[in-house]
């Protein structure tokens, strides 16, 4: 049996081809939507992807499943449990090879043996697989792929329908759910090795570990989560639900086109280099939404193209553009590095943002500058200014930190609004008769954030630096928060 983890550092997501050197086959598991990769890491270990298991609908991600279904016509397993509302739709309706599968159900690739264990709780439909290496004279399991339920650490939240899909009065019986679901983990011997969807960085839970996997005797010891359930239902149910992260904009998205149906990619998008010229036009007929990718947030505040949104390079790209663009059809052009652009289109695709009209290089974006070119800035601002500004009628504080941050710790006055959920806010919640003092724990977030808000007509200062400078120049107040 041949095991390859694949981890994507910006989604904090792991798939797994799992492969049978003996036959020459391979299942993957939970795979993303560019599917290349896992096809020339199979091919290089002599392995063809014969199948493809999801373990729940994803909301973070665009699955490749329907991908290799289509282009391959590889065998897609599927749950079969939750009811209609969770059945794939896609894989139903589209003539491909798809099996749905119960609890209890199983498979086989080459010498390997998969079997379906229904763990709900994330979602109703949720699976884990158990495997056994049966080429090799095994009886009892190596491993389990625990998808989004068990991960490092933690356990995958049962909220997210609710606080990221508008599932209204399921998050508390989905936390029962997964406290039913419990057992199924426990009753797997110390030994086997878990295989999760997600790591250190995933909203999907909110204390999730770095390490790439574990073993169930080393979560039954020391995942905190796990062992709240020892106290009770009550007790697991609160601690549960207590302190969860407000999850990005488009992860109802992602719910919906995951069982509907997710694109047909083929082939990466290959964005074309713009001229000095061409960005001219651009910017002055608005043709494209452009993002901003430079890692120096001054130097974007400091001089950037009008209503630019600023999407850093780094593992915030994705939380960025997925929390702060709503529409998925929108033409984005990037300001990137050439030598970053695939980087940034595989990042883009998937979460399901295909329209990449192009690509400015910093230094383009320079002599665009140097010509003449339109531009605007944000002022910046320091937690000092803060202090001394916080009382004014007409400033107010804009706190995009996450609410459980906020609980810890806030300056007095301040509106709570997270940035993964920043497009929601400013409808309605967020006046226009203000000048904003944007801060967040570092000024990583919020400077996204005041870049989205100036787009949006907001008069904003952003206020770059470390919220515990605050804590020594000004008061605090620990509260729960009237959130926005």
């Amino acid at each position: 049996m041949l095991l390859r983890q694949f981890f994507d550092p910006k989604l904090a997501q792991y798939a797994y081809l799992v492969g049978c050197q003996k036959s020459g086959e391979a299942l993957l598991i939970d795979p993303e939507r560019d599917i290349d990769r896992y096809v020339e890491v199979a091919e290089g270990e002599g392995l063809r992807i014969t199948a493809v298991a999801e373990t729940h609908i994803h909301a973070d991600f665009l699955s490749g499943a329907r991908e290799f279904a289509e282009r391959f016509g590889t065998r897609t397993y599927l749950s079969g449990e939750g009811g209609e509302e969770w059945a794939s739709d896609w894989a139903r309706d589209g003539g491909y090879e798809a099996r749905f599968l119960v609890d209890g159900d199983t498979f086989r690739i080459g010498g390997i043996e998969i079997r379906a264990v229904h763990t709900p709780g994330h979602t109703p439909e949720h699976l884990s697989y158990v495997l056994v290496d049966r080429g090799s004279g095994a009886s009892t399991p190596i491993g389990v792929a625990t998808g989004d339920f068990v991960f490092v650490g933690d356990l995958g939240r049962p909220d997210l329908l609710e606080q990221a899909a508008g599932m209204h009065g399921i998050q508390e019986p989905s936390a029962r759910e997964l406290f039913s679901s419990l057992p199924r983990f426990r009753e797997l011997a110390d030994y086997v090795q878990v295989w999760p969807a997600h790591g250190a960085g995933s909203t999907c839970g909110k204390e999730l570990g770095a390490v790439p996997q574990t073993t169930v005797g080393y979560e039954r010891l020391y995942n905190a989560t796990l062992k709240a359930a020892d106290d009770g239902e009550e007790a697991f149910v609160q601690t549960i639900l207590s302190g969860q992260p407000e999850p990005q904009t488009y992860f109802a998205r992602m719910k919906r086109d995951n069982n509907r149906g997710v694109p047909i990619l083929g082939q990466l998008p290959v964005p074309r280099k713009l001229t000095v010229g061409e960005l001219e036009r651009v910017v002055e007929e608005e043709e494209a939404l452009v993002v901003d990718t430079r890692l120096d947030r001054r130097a974007f505040m400091g001089r950037h193209i009008p209503k630019s949104l600023y999407a850093p390079m780094n593992k915030s790209f994705n939380t960025v553009i997925g929390s702060l663009v709503e529409d998925e059809k929108q033409s984005i052009l990037l300001i990137v590095e050439e030598s970053s652009v695939e980087e940034a289109v595989r990042d883009l695709v998937r979460i399901g943002y295909d329209d990449i009209a192009g690509f400015v290089t910093p230094e383009t974006l320079s002599r665009y500058f140097e010509r003449g070119g339109e531009s605007n800035q944000i002022p910046v601002a320091s937690f000092s200014d803060v202090v001394d500004m916080k009382g004014r009628d007409d400033v107010g504080v804009l706190d995009v930190r996450f609410r459980s941050e906020w609980t810890e710790g806030h300056v007095p006055g301040a509106l709570n609004a997270s940035y993964t959920r920043l497009p929601a806010y400013v409808r309605d919640r967020i006046p226009k008769d203000k000048t904003w003092m944007v801060h967040c724990a570092s000024g990583a977030r919020s400077a996204a954030a005041s870049a989205f808000l100036a787009r949006e007509g907001f008069d904003v200062r952003f206020v770059d630096g470390f919220f515990s400078r605050y804590a020594e120049v000004g008061s605090v107040e620990k509260e729960e928060p009237a959130s926005a």
